[in-house]
């Protein structure tokens, strides 16, 4: 017998007694045992806020994510062994990739996006300065921080590795804890993957613990700087949010419940063209991949009264040709229900569906199995249905299986109207040639849905589908689908911290943020250029110019770049206009006029200068007019990985009068020591 163990409070810990069986979704054999008793869930919270959090704090958001990506290519490693642990689960060797994968891929894609979009800091600005004062004294600005709490991660069993790695990877990329509480059913998949993290040294201590079995009274003990993340039933969801702990202390809670999806077949998409073909090939798969078991599957499918006939004749014939069978037998297309429980449920569902339309391919209560036992293993056929789409049962039951429903609609604002009844939706999908349609559409069902992808033979080839959440989008719906948001980018990392508006004056605000603040102290002295990063300091800079700009600067710069817009060269024409009153020097030239004042030419710390942001001409440069630029350094980023870091420097141009003609932030790459 193997009883699954729980990482809590820095240990193992093995439950007394026998705990419950879980089994072999094909075979039926037993494959652990799992208990939680005897965790003691107000210390292993604790451990986290005490150890796990303090140890994350102290990282920047680049070493995080440095982890995350070493993290990321352990488990790579070891691909191989989950995916044969994952068959288990009823899943398919493809099932298996898109879960381990998948998971595996966003802790990746939380790694780069920590190193491109945070700051090597523990501290993230949001937003721009907030003057609160004429004379620039008395500003704000909102910063987020790390709660000082734990995330509490409650998954459901259809995706036990991408499930956990999806709301662990933002959570340690924000610096804070989390403890993963997979699904029963399938936690053996998930308990392996927690012993490959906790064994490779990888993560703080504390930042990761695990429990296998139930919650017991772990929720009783959150407090307000805790979170909860919940994947699972919305109705599971509605008492977990109502728990007197969680109200009380006003905890964070997200939740991703079950969905009805809708996918939208456009009218123009008719027999023989690719869309028709995309819709039906989409249909299938959303049917087939997990067998069913995804949150994110298509459970309504909404067609042209015109083309319900075809669409169910060409669905069918696919359908057919699926095969299914134990995951592990050669040729077999779709695998295994999560367990034999999950499929009795799939069926009492179908029931209730059945009461408002008709089986058009499949036998709920029969199937053909290759390599495996029906009567032992958690074996369905797809079903699939059509029926009356004003009737409630379709937009109000979900059979969580390879189970979807035909819908007939005559008009784009009936297709709309019946999309919304879902209530709230994970995804949905529309396809189409038709552009038109496409935004009317996206316009009309987009409040109701967390994502939309609109399916076309221009991205068919590079599309992820419509049952592939990313780690760049938000993984969440409205409603039903539990009101929540995860992954979303840099989004998901947020939500784990706590947004705070500081108000102060300039000098304590550069202070706080580490970015130099407009009204802080300055430092001239010897040019910042030759100063390497381990030398350079926020509000270092370099005063230039003035530099007078001729008429013949102007003319030149026409002649040179090709541009001869009216406002440079015609002096008739610029002085009608009401912007200008005559002849202007162009932007570009500003910019270059100013990037000669500030340069250091000879070779030094500074290696390339890479970009610019934020540039905006404020005041119209003249004839003769005298430019000066101070450059100021505003924020310094080493990088963890080189041996060179990036500068943010505050670029603003004035002219004779003290007026800003441009400003901008200039983007530099720099040495960490002197070459």
């Amino acid at each position: 017998m193997v009883l699954l163990r729980s990482y809590v409070s820095g240990g193992w810990h093995t439950a007394p007694g026998e705990g419950v069986p879980l089994h072999d979704a094909a075979t039926g054999e037993e494959v652990a045992r799992v208990s939680s008793e005897g965790v003691d869930f107000a210390a292993a919270l604790d451990y986290g806020r005490t150890v796990g959090g303090p140890a994350l704090r102290e990282l920047t958001f680049h070493q995080r994510a440095a982890l995350l990506k070493a993290l990321a290519s352990h488990l790579r490693e070891h691909r191989e062994e989950l995916y044969a642990l994952s068959a288990k689960t009823g899943a398919t060797l493809g099932d298996s990739k898109f879960d381990i994968d998948g998971g595996i891929g966003v802790l990746f894609s939380y790694g780069s996006k920590g190193k491109r979009e945070l700051p090597n800091d523990t501290v993230y600005v949001d937003g721009a300065v907030e003057p609160l004062s004429k004379g620039g004294t008395f500003v704000a600005q909102h910063i987020a921080t790390p709660l000082h709490g734990v995330a509490v991660q409650i998954n459901a069993f259809n995706f036990p590795v991408w499930g956990p790695l999806e709301k662990f990877a933002p959570a340690f990329l924000a610096g804070v804890p989390s403890l993963v509480k997979p699904a029963s059913q399938t936690a053996y998949l998930t308990a392996r993957l927690v012993e490959l993290i906790i064994e490779s040294g990888i993560l703080p201590e504390g930042s990761l613990q695990f429990v296998a079995g139930s919650v017991g009274d772990l929720l009783d003990h959150l407090t307000a700087q805790d979170l909860v993340s919940f994947t699972g039933s919305a109705s599971t969801a509605q008492k977990l949010r109502a728990h007197p702990a969680v109200v009380r202390n006003a905890v964070r809670f997200n939740a991703e419940a079950d969905s009805l999806n809708c996918s939208i077949l456009a009218p123009d998409a008719r027999p023989s063209t690719p869309e028709f073909d995309l819709f039906v090939k989409q249909l299938v798969t959303e049917m087939t991949v997990k067998s069913g078991q995804k949150c994110t599957a298509i459970r309504r499918a909404f067609v042209p009264a015109e083309l319900l006939d075809d669409v169910a004749e060409a669905a069918s014939a696919r359908l057919a040709k699926v095969t299914v069978g134990n995951p592990a037998a050669e040729g077999v297309r779709m695998g295994a229900l999560a367990s034999l429980e999950q499929r009795e449920e799939v069926r009492r569902s179908l029931k209730a569906l059945l009461d408002a339309g008709s089986v058009v391919f499949g036998d709920p209560e029969q199937v053909e199995v290759v390599d495996g036992d029906a009567a032992k293993g958690a074996f369905m056929s797809p079903v699939l249905l059509k029926a009356d789409p004003e009737r409630s049962e379709p937009h109000e039951v979900e059979a969580f299986g390879p189970v979807s429903t035909l819908l007939p609609y005559t008009s784009v604002e009936q297709v709309i109207e019946l999309a919304a009844r879902g209530g709230g939706s994970l995804v949905g999908s529309i396809v189409t040639g038709d552009p038109v349609f496409a935004r009317t559409v996206v316009l009309g069902v987009a409040p109701y849905h967390g994502r939309l992808l609109v399916l076309d033979s221009d991205d068919a080839k590079e599309s992820t589908g419509h049952g592939s959440p990313m780690p760049q989008l938000v993984h969440g719906g409205p409603g039903r689908a539990g009101g929540g948001e995860e992954m979303g980018g840099i989004r998901g990392v947020l939500h784990h911290m706590q947004r705070t508006a500081v108000q102060g004056s300039p000098t304590v605000l550069s202070a706080v943020t580490g970015q130099w603040v407009a009204g802080a102290p300055r430092t001239e002295g010897e040019h910042p250029f030759r100063k390497s990063l381990a030398e350079l300091r926020l509000g270092d800079c370099v005063v230039a110019g003035p530099r007078t700009v001729t008429r013949a600067d102007i003319d030149h710069f026409a002649e040179f770049t090709g541009d001869t817009f009216y406002a440079h060269t015609n002096p008739e024409a610029a002085a009608a206009n009401p912007l200008f009153g005559g002849i202007v020097a162009h932007g570009y030239l500003v910019v270059s006029f100013a990037a000669g004042l500030f340069v250091s030419p000879e070779p030094g710390p500074v290696l390339a200068n890479y970009g610019l942001e934020n540039l905006r001409f404020l005041t119209p440069v003249k004839v003769d007019d005298a430019l000066t630029v101070t450059l100021t350094a505003k924020q310094i980023t080493p990088r963890i990985d080189q041996e060179y870091g990036e500068v943010r420097w505050d670029a603003d141009v004035t002219n004779q009068d003290g007026d800003s003609v441009a400003k901008y932030d200039v983007l530099t790459l720099v040495t960490k020591e002197q070459p």
